[in-house]
């Protein structure tokens, strides 16, 4: 039975029970799971269904980078027999109209999921008008309770020549790949999209205004995947940032930078953090509260300042990640329609990675987290040359790290740099997520030969 058999409020006083406003992964799987729960339920869409992952994201972009690695496995196959007399060509037009036509596809999936479940899909902006109304195309709608599943966009700071630099957004739509492009940013968007570009032939390079990418991550992981994406070919200039860009006589785009120096390329990507998307959304017209960031402030449940207005996912400025925003539509729906009160989210030892080359993939806390958290620590940590490029002959290294805490043994954090990383981590982000000690890492028989069997037969600390 759901809370809405003994809800006497709904029916005719609202036109609807739940109103989403954002099609992305969080306001999609609310509005299905509300619905497949008894309430009557639309969501409001603009741009496009499965929002940022799946149009401009995670999807399109591990397709890109599929795209960008298959040169080199095809040099790997020479050490292994394969003999390669011509150097492929790129044709950057197939790989955009492949990707077109599956994003196009998950679109439909998308579409089937909320159409399959009851949920209305109104095309437009929905604008609030009071807290219970929205306003789209002139058309109002009411709902008793609102969700502002909006997500975020790309951030791109004033300067001169602003208009000039594209994002993630548009390399996805590109009408052609050009021969060099500069990628500003630190972030891990910036540099997955360095090595896409430089994986697909583009002579790239990465700007970053700091002294070392990826602020955040465990400072040995940065700096390894500082000398491997060396090693692939991306030019890295830190400690500098653009100053204007202009166009130059032959149709290229003049980067001068703060430092002093200048040159050309065929393409400048932004990629230097994301914002809430709330823009145009008639906050104005209610008492919905931003923090200092500009982003929707919200509770553990995701209530904004205002009793029937919700927010989820990026909008929010929480862990910008797919399965965060899924978790938190689902808790929601529970929340609101189900008779049973479901947990709070637990947001710690939440798995991540960076599909930069080699990937990155992370769980728990950093080498300097733990330090500053715990008494004492122990770190394990295995770099080495993958086998598969014992015959390859590319110069290319893994790193393992797995971080404890030394007075119970509880194993605090583990990275690691290499390929499919992330579908290695993601199975002992379960570990972590159980409490795993480092005893458990060493009583586990590994597989062998595999690069993740190092992560149970690492047994000298560092000193």
């Amino acid at each position: 039975m759901s809370i809405l058999e003994n809800d006497t409020i709904q029916n005719d006083v609202y036109d609807y029970d739940l109103f989403v406003i954002g099609a992305g992964s969080g306001g999609v799987r609310l509005a299905r799971m509300s619905a497949n729960m008894g309430a009557r339920v639309a969501v409001a869409e603009d741009r496009y269904l499965g929002g940022t992952c799946v149009n401009v994201g995670c999807v399109p972009k591990k397709l890109f980078v599929y795209a960008s690695h298959v040169l080199e496995d095809l040099e790997d196959g020479v050490g292994y027999g394969w003999e390669n007399k011509e150097k492929p060509k790129f044709n950057w037009q197939t790989l955009l109209t492949n990707k077109n036509t599956e994003i196009a596809r998950l679109n439909t999936v998308y579409n089937n999921l909320l159409v399959n479940s009851g949920v209305e899909i109104i095309e437009g902006r929905a604008r609030f008008v009071d807290k219970h109304t929205v306003n789209i195309k002139g058309k109002r709608i009411t709902a008793k309770r609102i969700v502002i599943a909006t997500g975020s966009w790309p951030f791109v700071p004033e300067f001169d020549g602003r208009d000039l630099a594209i994002t993630s957004n548009e390399l996805f739509f590109l009408k052609e790949l050009p021969k060099t492009a500069v990628v500003v940013g630190g972030g891990y968007i910036a540099i997955e999209m360095a090595g896409i570009l430089n994986g697909l032939g583009v002579d790239t390079t990465l700007v970053y205004r700091g002294d070392l990418f990826l602020r955040g991550f465990d400072d040995e992981v940065r700096h390894f995947v500082r000398d491997e994406i060396t090693k692939k070919g991306v030019n890295l200039k830190f400690n500098d940032n653009v100053k204007a860009l202009s166009k130059s006589e032959d149709k290229l785009i003049q980067v001068k930078y703060e430092s002093g120096q200048e040159e050309s390329a065929g393409l400048v990507l932004y990629a230097t953090g994301r914002v809430p998307h709330t823009q145009d959304l008639g906050l104005e017209n209610t008492d919905v509260e931003l923090n200092a960031k500009g982003q929707i402030q919200v509770n553990t449940q995701f209530e904004t300042s205002v009793d029937n207005i919700y927010a989820l996912g990026d909008v929010t400025g929480g862990m910008q990640l797919t399965p965060v925003a899924l978790a938190e539509g689902m808790y929601l729906a529970h929340k609101l329609f189900s008779t049973h009160e479901p947990e709070l989210i637990d947001y710690t030892n939440i798995a991540t990675a960076v599909f930069c080359q080699p990937n990155i993939a992370t769980v728990g806390l950093t080498e300097k987290q733990a330090n500053d958290a715990f008494d004492q620590i122990e770190v394990f940590v295995s770099s080495f040359k993958a086998m598969k490029h014992t015959l390859s002959g590319r110069d290319e290294r893994s790193l393992m790290k797995v971080i404890v805490d030394k007075n119970t043994d509880k194993v605090l954090g583990v990275h690691m740099v290499g390929s499919d990383a992330g579908e290695i981590i993601q199975g002992i982000a379960i570990a972590i997520k159980a409490g795993a000690t480092k005893k458990v890492f060493d009583q586990t028989i590994g597989i062998h030969p595999t690069a993740a069997e190092e992560f149970v037969t690492m047994r000298e600390a560092r000193i």
